[in-house]
C-alpha cells in the first residue's frame, strides 16, 4: 500500500519526478520555486535519482537545455516561477514546437511590478498562449499526481506536447500535507520507461527547428493547435487509467454542490477549498450555490465546461490575475467567449481578488455571490470588478 507522510508540497513535487524517473533536470532557483529543484539536487546527489542535474545561468537557460535534453530523448524536468516563467518565454514557444515531453511545475506567484514574492496567476496567465498543455493543482496530493499523469500524457506518441502543472506558490507549495507517496515501482505500474519517437543523434543527423518560411509557418502552427487540441482525449484516458490504479479520479472541470445551484462559482487553484466552505456557508443559509474549477486549462475542455454549466443562471467568475486594459481578467474573458450563443445562456460577472498573495476570505466569496445575484437581477453590471481593494 502506499504510504502517507507529512510532506512539504514542494518537497512532494521533487519526490513525484523522482519516482518518474526522470533523466534530465534543469535547475534555477526562483522563490517560491527553489526547494522543488534544491531538494532533486539532493535526491541526485544522494543516489536516489540517476539523472544528470544541471544548475544553469538563468530561466531562459533552464528551458533551452530542458528543449535540447528532451530532444536527445531524456525524460526531462524543470520548475519554475514568475519573473523566471516570464525569462523563459522565448523558449516556450519553441518547445511544443519541437514536440519535446518537457514536464513543468509553476509555482505561481505574481509578476512585478512592484516586485511581490506571493501568489496569483498573472505568470501563467501571461503563457497561456504558448502551446502547452496545463494543468492546476488544489492539494499537496494533486500535485504529487499531476506530475505524474503530466509524463503519461506527454509522452503519449500521440502527444509528444509540453505540460506545466501549477500549484499556488506558498499557499500550496510551502505548507505541509499528508500526501500519499507513490514508490518508483507504484509509478512504473501506470508510467512506462519513455521510449522517444524522434531523436538527436550524431550518427543520424536530422534538421529540427529550421526557419519557417512564409509558405509552411501557418501550417506548421495549425499542426501544434491541432495536436494541442486532439491531447484532450489523452489527457482524459491517462486520468481515468490514474483512478484504476491508484484510486484517485480527475477531470478536466471538477464541481462542487452544483445539483440544484443557481448560481455558481468559478475558480482555479488551491483557493478552491476556500470556495467550498463559502459554499457550504451559503448553502446553509438557503443560497443555492455551486462550485466550477479548471483542472484543465489547456487545451480549454469547451465540451465539459458547457455541460457542467447546463441549467445555470449566474456565473460568478473568480481571477487571480488582470487583463490590464482589457474587458475583465483572463480566465472570464475566456468563460464568457465559451457560453455566448448557447441555448441557456447565463449571465456572467468577473471579479478580480487575492492579488500579489492578498487573502481571499469565505467571506469575500460571499460577497462575489451576492453583488452577481444582484447584477443579474438588474439584468446588467460592471465590466469587472475588484474585490478587497482597501479605499485609502
Amino acid at each position: 500500500m502506499p504510504k502517507r507522510v507529512g510532506i512539504e508540497v514542494s518537497l512532494a513535487a521533487s519526490e513525484a519526478a523522482c519516482a518518474a524517473d526522470t533523466d534530465v533536470v534543469a535547475a534555477y532557483p526562483i522563490t517560491p520555486q527553489t526547494h522543488i529543484v534544491e531538494h532533486l539536487s539532493e535526491l541526485v546527489a544522494d543516489g536516489k535519482l540517476d539523472a544528470e542535474f544541471v544548475p544553469v545561468e538563468s530561466e531562459h537557460s533552464a528551458m533551452s537545455v530542458c528543449v535540447g535534453s528532451s530532444a536527445a530523448g531524456a525524460r526531462t524536468f524543470t520548475a519554475t516561477s514568475s519573473q523566471g516563467l516570464a525569462l523563459m518565454h522565448e523558449i516556450l514557444f519553441i518547445a511544443p514546437a519541437l514536440r519535446t515531453p518537457i514536464v513543468m511545475v509553476v509555482a505561481n506567484r505574481a509578476l512585478s511590478g512592484p516586485i511581490s514574492i506571493w501568489n496569483d496567476h498573472s505568470d501563467i496567465m501571461a503563457e497561456r498562449d504558448v502551446g502547452w498543455i496545463q494543468t492546476f493543482a488544489e492539494n499537496g496530493q494533486e500535485v504529487f499526481d499531476l506530475i505524474i499523469h503530466a509524463f503519461r500524457v506527454a509522452e503519449d506518441p500521440e502527444v509528444l506536447l509540453p505540460i506545466m502543472v501549477n500549484l499556488d506558490g506558498f499557499t500550496l507549495s510551502h505548507v505541509i500535507e499528508p500526501i500519499e507517496m507513490l514508490s518508483a515501482s507504484e509509478v512504473k505500474r501506470y508510467l512506462k520507461p519513455y521510449k522517444p519517437q524522434m531523436v538527436l543523434d550524431p550518427k543520424k543527423p536530422v534538421t529540427m527547428g529550421p526557419v519557417g518560411m512564409p509558405e509552411v509557418y501557418t501550417e506548421a502552427k495549425r499542426q501544434i493547435e491541432a495536436l494541442l487540441q486532439g491531447s484532450k482525449k489523452v489527457v482524459v484516458k491517462a486520468w481515468k487509467e490514474f483512478a484504476k490504479h491508484y484510486g484517485r479520479t480527475y477531470k478536466p472541470i471538477e464541481t462542487y454542490r452544483m445539483k440544484g445551484a443557481e448560481v455558481v462559482l468559478l475558480t482555479m487553484g488551491s483557493v478552491s477549498e476556500t470556495a467550498m466552505t463559502a459554499v457550504d456557508r451559503m448553502w446553509d443559509k438557503g443560497m443555492r450555490v455551486g462550485l466550477l474549477r479548471f483542472r484543465l486549462w489547456r487545451p480549454f475542455p469547451l465540451q465539459e465546461f458547457r455541460r457542467a454549466m447546463r441549467g445555470v443562471k449566474v456565473l460568478a467568475v473568480m481571477d487571480r490575475a488582470i487583463s490590464y486594459g482589457g474587458l475583465g481578467g483572463p480566465v472570464f474573458t475566456e468563460v464568457r467567449s465559451a457560453l455566448y450563443g448557447t441555448f441557456e445562456q447565463p449571465q456572467v460577472f468577473g471579479f478580480v481578488a487575492g492579488l500579489g498573495g492578498r487573502d481571499i476570505t469565505v467571506d469575500m466569496f460571499e460577497e462575489m455571490v451576492k453583488k452577481a445575484i444582484r447584477y443579474a437581477k438588474r439584468g446588467k453590471g460592471p465590466t469587472y470588478e475588484m474585490i478587497g481593494v482597501r479605499e485609502r
